[in-house]
């Protein structure tokens, strides 16, 4: 398995959890739609609170832009799909740490560990160090059974941005058609197929 399948298998399976339920209705909120398309079917608090949370920031620009290269790490652009922030990733985390404050200590710490890191190592925070400084980093913290014990701090945090990002992507246009799914398709009804028939020892039914 790929890391890309890799990534796709954490997206399917946030599908199941909490996190991915209100990821699924905020993705949604990320593009550009109509008033009334977006209050249908919603109660007005609902349709008042999103608003409320998309008016508010909670990242400043330095966290932004050190999300938006950590996303791209995570998945970045090639030829089946485009980039994590191409599918708008930053901005569905910055919405989810809104929606979700449980998320908001430990991605603020976790940024500001991973500059620290950067700091005592290249003397420049994480978006400013070269590609190759910035994955030296990432190689310590992305394998969580191959991490060192005194970079705990950091498994947990990629662990977290990981998810997040997958579940981002794999919620957007974008990510929805690299799984390759196509949604309900009109389809012919055959009849109960011959194995299925002949497991249950009803072969010789004629309908």
């Amino acid at each position: 398995m790929n890391r890309r399948d890799s990534l796709k298998a954490i997206g399917l399976t946030a599908l199941s959890t909490t996190l991915l339920v209100g990821a699924c209705k905020d993705s949604a909120e990320k593009e550009v739609v109509s008033t009334a398309e977006s209050t249908a079917g919603r109660e007005p608090w609902e349709t008042e609170r999103d608003q409320k949370l998309k008016n508010e920031t909670f990242f400043n620009k330095h966290e932004m832009a050190t999300i938006t290269v950590l996303v791209d790490i995570i998945i970045p652009k090639d030829e089946i799909s485009g980039s994590a922030t191409d599918a708008k990733v930053p901005e569905f985390i910055e919405f989810i740490v809104k929606d979700m404050p449980d998320h908001q200590v430990p991605m603020r710490g976790g940024l500001k560990w991973l500059d620290i890191q950067c700091f005592n190592r290249f003397e420049k925070p994480f978006i400013e160090a070269s590609a190759q400084e910035r994955i030296s980093i990432i190689d310590e913290i992305a394998y969580p059974n191959k991490a060192k014990p005194e970079m705990r701090a950091g498994v947990s945090f990629f662990n977290r941005m990981r998810s997040l990002t997958a579940s981002g992507f794999y919620t957007s246009e974008i990510g929805v058609r690299d799984i390759g799914y196509v949604g309900n398709t009109p389809n012919q009804w055959a009849g109960v197929p011959d194995d299925i028939l002949k497991h249950y020892g009803m072969q010789d039914i004629k309908v």
